[in-house]
């Protein structure tokens, strides 16, 4: 929901994107790894990604760096900030970790990760899954996302596909 997120773990990447240098993305291989595992165990990793338009820096970045995490099986699907407000979606973060828990976020001023109220209220969590599916249904996936923008845009933008 997010249009900055201030993760020291992604900082250096951040700044190297910004700055137009290339990045191997070596320092995702754990987490890559561990998707590929979960999917291949036929587990679903999946994620909308709310955002405005036109996008952050950030955002850039997280769409740049998105064709790994797709590539490794994760689905990440994009919503306009525009079109999760006509829904009626939650303004926040979460985490469905399951069909019985979950996690808000809690982020201060500065964009930084304070932690996650972990919720286990079963009207709660039906709630949630019930907001997930409807951003599910109008978010559309990563590459025809954009497929919406020509190439020379994409590359202003450092957008690999």
């Amino acid at each position: 929901m997010r249009d900055n997120y201030a993760d020291q773990g992604e900082a250096e990447h951040v700044q190297k994107f910004l700055a137009g240098e290339p990045d191997d993305g070596a320092w995702m291989e754990d987490w890559m790894g561990l998707v590929l595992r979960r999917t291949l165990e036929g587990m679903r990793i999946e994620r909308v990604r709310v955002i405005t338009e036109p996008w952050s820096d950030y955002t850039r970045f997280g769409l740049n760096l998105s064709r790994l995490n797709t590539a490794a099986g994760e689905d990440i699907r994009y919503l306009s900030r525009e079109r999760a407000d006509e829904l009626g979606l939650p303004t926040y973060d979460y985490w469905l970790l399951d069909s019985s828990t979950m996690g808000i976020l809690r982020f201060d001023d500065q964009d930084v990760l304070l932690g996650a109220d972990v919720v286990q209220d079963p009207a709660v969590v039906v709630e949630h899954a019930r907001y997930r599916d409807l951003a599910r249904r109008f978010a559309v996936p990563r590459a025809a996302y954009l497929n919406q923008f020509d190439d020379e845009f994409l590359r202003k933008n450092q957008i690999n596909k």
